[in-house]
């Protein structure tokens, strides 16, 4: 599919993670036709994702690209089209915004961001290789599948405790790696950490390779300060080094917070400053990062844009009926 020609679009929505597939499904089913911009990183951080055993409706669990998949049928099933690529520019200024998607230009009345947040990588070898192989970015959405196994943790803030005390629900025993010889995280973490007999902290120390054929074997260490060099077993690899959400193309045009996260209009709602434009998932959501908390705010950006094109006068006629009996 692609964007209409010399036309404007009711509504474009950035991202294809369940956040911005079921913002599509939702915006399809009140008639707005909408175009979903899959992204570079298409799927979203599911599409990185083994098992997923957490997402209601699959009581045996679901493979996270077979996820997006079903998402992406339902949403086209509706009439959402999807075009590939990412859009590089943005133009806010006034309305109908422009986008430059992969070259072209796109004009829209209003606009869904739902570009996610990418993790955080080491950039080392077997990483990318092993990733949903016990390499993962999400103690909570993977943390049930290591029951008394001993696993590492990269980091060394709020952030890398939080998961590092998340594991220890399942873990024999945790291994806190970290680069520098003292956290970074807040005083209560680290009491917390430190008081957990599960867990380990080896100070001063770089993850240099994840070991592994078809999982997760081993990880390659190298302490920088006495250039010692070694080879740890464990059975699973977790980054807990922040993640950078995809707003680059905004800056200036809509409020974000120090790490580049957009803000909400208001708690609880998809609105941002500029009106016509939401948000939805992790693009704004730095404190859950789940499927089915995503998948929410899709659904909650979706209502938004139609309301907000319902009272502009520019929905379509049938759209009003098809989001409020939607169940």
């Amino acid at each position: 599919m692609s964007a209409k020609k010399n036309s404007v679009e009711n509504v474009v929505i950035l991202g294809s993670g369940c956040a911005g597939l079921t913002a599509a499904i939702y915006a399809a089913r009140a008639n707005l036709d909408p175009l979903v911009v899959l992204g570079v990183d298409a799927g979203g951080q599911l599409s990185l994702t083994t098992d997923v055993e957490n997402y209601p409706g699959f009581p045996e669990g679901v493979q996270g690209p077979e996820l997006i998949q079903f998402m992406k049928q339902q949403a086209a099933r509706f009439g959402a089209r999807f075009v590939p690529g990412d859009a590089t520019a943005a133009d806010l200024s006034e309305r109908p915004f422009r986008l430059e998607i992969e070259g072209s230009q796109v004009e829209t009345q209003t606009l869904i961001i739902c570009s996610g947040a990418s993790a955080k990588m080491l950039d080392i070898p077997g990483e990318d290789r092993l990733i949903g192989h016990g390499v993962s970015t999400c103690a909570t959405c993977d943390g049930y599948f290591f029951q008394d196994q001993e696993l590492a943790v990269v980091g060394g803030g709020d952030s890398a405790m939080e998961e590092a005390i998340f594991l220890t629900r399942f873990a024999s025993k945790v291994s806190v790696i970290h680069r520098r010889d003292q956290l970074r995280a807040s005083k209560i973490m680290q009491d917390r950490a430190f008081d957990n007999p599960k867990i380990e902290f080896i100070w001063n120390t770089q993850a240099t390779e994840v070991v592994g054929d078809a999982e997760v074997e081993a990880v390659k260490l190298w302490n920088t300060v006495t250039d010692e060099r070694w080879e740890k077993p464990i059975n699973g690899f977790f980054l807990a080094i922040g993640h950078i959400p995809n707003t680059a193309i905004f800056e200036g045009q809509l409020p974000m917070d120090a790490q580049g996260y957009l803000l909400q209009k208001e708690p609880g709602r998809s609105h941002t400053e500029t009106d016509g434009v939401f948000v939805g998932g992790d693009v704004h959501d730095h404190i859950y990062r789940q499927a089915v908390t995503a998948a929410a705010a899709g659904c909650r950006a979706a209502i938004d844009a139609e309301r907000y094109l319902e009272l502009a006068g520019e929905a379509p006629q049938s759209s009003v009926a098809t989001t409020r009996t939607s169940t």
